[in-house]
């Protein structure tokens, strides 16, 4: 029997049951739609985080205090009070860390603001340079659109001043108050608002509009009360020399913390392409360990298409009977209803992708309007190929005992059953 005749044999005996055959179809399609909607988010949110990541500049390099987690459990961190003023110090040093060009300490907590009646909770980023002008503005790409930013001087004399974001002013000040020169109070200190953000939302990792910005001398003496860092900020003069900057850094902190093994460091130094790596990773292995979940609904609709091939080889056994007696051998038999078992997974698989697709632009679109989030819509054009072919290799395994089943009958014994 020809391939054309077999195909259009398997499609005339699916069309003949169509309600049976969408049914059959249905664990099919929730599972690859499920495939594809978990891989375009997955790259989705892969994509959202390298944005963040990359907003710092691909020069940028952090010192983050504490042991390099290796696992889940050395997220527990110790020493995360490791990085002072001492090895901020060396590290400005050129000697010390040559490919160094700008370096600025940060400190970052949680602070409720207070203005007359008006409360709001937000976070307090200390930064800034003693010598450099705007240091902190030019690295994370943030100026006042009203008002100043705080001076060097500002960061050598702890002076009481800070910048807001847009939403610290709205929710404090509203429309009606200019908030420039009025003075909000943390934690029963008065700090005078000298500059305003644009909203500007999210940038790296922070959401400046909800931030309030201060040297980072006046935020570890007066709001934070400690004299460590949370992050040391370091910008390479290139690319070029990036590794060899990370180098320098280690050798100086190890060398300033009296450590001679490596295996020992209370720190770890973090470059951009360090970072896109390790996100890179854990989205990977999440997305993988979703699909994997996703993927045993596809054995549970293989199983249900066996049984309903096995039904439709019992109800047609007169057919085949008849057709064997007409010159049908076992091969064209099992062609058929091999083919039969393959279209309709196939189209299940097709169907599958279409609706994974679709859904995925609709979790795009409100990821985009109704969280403010840079949410862009991937076709994940591997997961549409992968459930495709999945879903016809489903429809092959599955459907090869049922086909076996109706190859074997004999044409006498077929054409008697009742």
């Amino acid at each position: 029997m020809l391939i054309k005749y077999s195909v259009k044999t398997a499609l005339t005996g699916l069309i003949t049951n169509k309600s049976r055959s969408i049914l059959t179809i249905l664990g099919i399609v929730i599972a690859i739609a499920a495939i594809v909607l978990i891989v375009s988010i997955g790259q989705g949110a892969k994509d959202l985080i390298l944005q963040q990541i990359q907003g710092l500049g691909s020069k940028t390099i952090v010192v983050i205090p504490g042991r390099e987690p290796e696992g889940p459990s050395d997220f527990v961190n110790v020493f995360l009070d490791s990085l002072k003023e001492k090895d901020y110090k060396l590290l400005k040093n050129k000697n010390n860390v040559p490919g160094a060009e700008d370096i600025m300490p940060l400190v970052i907590s949680s602070v409720k603001l207070s203005y007359f009646d008006e409360t709001y909770q937000a976070t307090i980023l200390g930064g800034g340079d003693d010598e450099i002008n705007n240091l902190m503005a030019r690295i994370f790409d943030i100026f006042p659109d009203r008002g100043s930013f705080f001076t060097p001087q500002d960061v050598s004399s702890r002076a009481s001043v800070i910048v807001i974001g847009d939403n610290v002013r709205e929710e404090l000040f509203g429309e009606s108050i200019n908030p420039l020169g009025e003075k909000i109070k943390i934690n029963g200190r008065n700090f005078r608002v000298i500059g305003i953000l644009p909203s500007k939302g999210q940038v790296s990792f922070f959401n400046f509009d909800d931030m309030v910005l201060a040297p980072y001398t006046t935020a570890q003496q007066y709001i934070l009360g400690r004299k460590y860092f949370d992050r040391i900020i370091v910008v390479a003069k290139s690319e070029k020399v990036i590794a060899r900057t990370v180098s320098d850094i280690e050798i100086t902190l190890r060398s300033s913390h009296g450590i001679t093994d490596p295996d020992k460091d209370d720190f770890f130094v973090e470059t951009q392409a360090d970072l896109v790596e390790r996100v890179g990773f854990i989205t990977n292995i999440l997305t993988l360990f979703l699909v994997t979940i996703a993927a045993i609904s596809l054995l549970v609709g293989g199983i249900g298409i066996m049984n309903i091939m096995l039904v439709s080889v019992t109800e047609r056994t007169k057919e085949i009977g008849l057709r064997k007696a007409v010159g049908a051998t076992n091969k064209d038999i099992l062609r058929q209803f091999l083919l039969e078992s393959v279209l309709l997974t196939a189209i299940g698989g097709i169907v599958g992708i279409a609706l994974g697709v679709a859904l995925s632009f609709v979790v795009s679109l409100i990821l985009t309007y109704s969280l403010g989030l840079n949410w862009e819509f991937t076709f994940p054009l591997s997961a549409a190929a992968l459930g495709l072919g999945v879903s016809a290799a489903v429809g092959l395994v599955f459907g090869i005992y049922p086909a076996r089943q109706a190859a074997k009958k004999t044409p006498i014994d077929a054409l008697r059953y009742e």
